[in-house]
């Protein structure tokens, strides 16, 4: 049965389960809107792979959504999005979307002093994707970048609160802190599940740009100027794919999407 392009479901995918904080914002923000996300949970994290790495993966991962007939792809991962969006985006017919520009924009509207600090795996840093998108806006902004490769591991455990969590947070960030930035763009889709750890010390006057909000609504903007909004008339679903167990990404997967997960399924990507 042929589906009307406006009825093809939205392809999410990351490299784990932090991409789920762009989803949860895709399903709030287009409820109507059917989804399709591919966690690549057998190769997490994604941060500390070379650039031709990520680039293959991305590559992989595209190619098993667009099997899946979508109508447009999200990149929801900092660090594919940082090496691959612009070679992803011409190898498909499709609109492409990633997070590193929608959060940029929002770090600019919300910093009052001009100072933004980014934080973010190795590979997002080392390409100075954020730098490069904040600047473009306003060039006089200053940006401080800082890795934090270890929080990823935390998220995809589960340790996002706690002792433990707030150990490793403030030995990455307590330096930033001190440079007196007033928004901290969270430059990776895991570490919003961080927040709370993360303004225990960076204080709460620290602005955190998560930019799955901004994403979902740039998503919401092409699928209206293109018609390919979805309407009421069916019921949309929310299928899964993970590499690795189900089960793990169940876990964690479930509290924090807020709804229960039915359709997953373990999967093979490239080779």
């Amino acid at each position: 049965m042929n589906i009307s392009k406006k009825d093809r479901p939205i392809g999410v995918f990351d490299s784990g389960i932090g991409g789920l904080t762009v989803l949860k914002e895709i399903i709030r923000e287009l409820p109507h809107e059917s989804t399709i996300y591919l966690g690549d949970t057998a190769r997490v994290p994604y941060g500390i792979r070379s650039s031709e790495t990520v680039i293959r993966y991305s590559f992989e991962n595209t190619k098993f959504l667009s099997s899946k007939d979508i109508k447009l792809l999200v990149i929801a991962c900092n660090t594919a999005s940082s090496v691959s969006l612009d070679i992803i985006k011409n190898s498909v017919s499709i609109p492409v979307i990633g997070v590193i520009e929608p959060g940029a924009k929002a770090a600019v509207r919300s910093t009052k002093i001009k100072k933004i600090g980014v934080i973010g795996t190795e590979a997002t840093v080392k390409s100075n994707a954020y730098t490069k998108a904040i600047k473009a806006i306003d060039e006089s902004i200053e940006v401080l970048s800082l890795a934090c490769p270890l929080f990823v591991p935390l998220v995809e455990e589960g340790w996002t609160e706690g002792d433990i969590a707030a150990m490793i947070a403030g030995q990455y960030l307590n330096g930033l802190k001190s440079e007196g930035i007033d928004t901290i763009v969270l430059g990776c889709t895991h570490y919003p599940l961080l927040k709370k750890v993360i303004t225990e010390i960076m204080g709460k006057d620290v602005i955190l740009i998560d930019s799955a909000v901004e994403t979902s609504l740039e998503i919401k903007s092409i699928l209206e100027v293109l018609g390919l909004n979805r309407g009421p008339e069916t019921i949309p679903f929310n299928k899964f794919y993970v590499t690795d167990s189900t089960e793990r990404f169940l876990k964690v997967g479930e509290n924090f999407l807020g709804q229960k997960i039915e359709q997953i399924e373990k999967i093979v990507v490239g080779g």
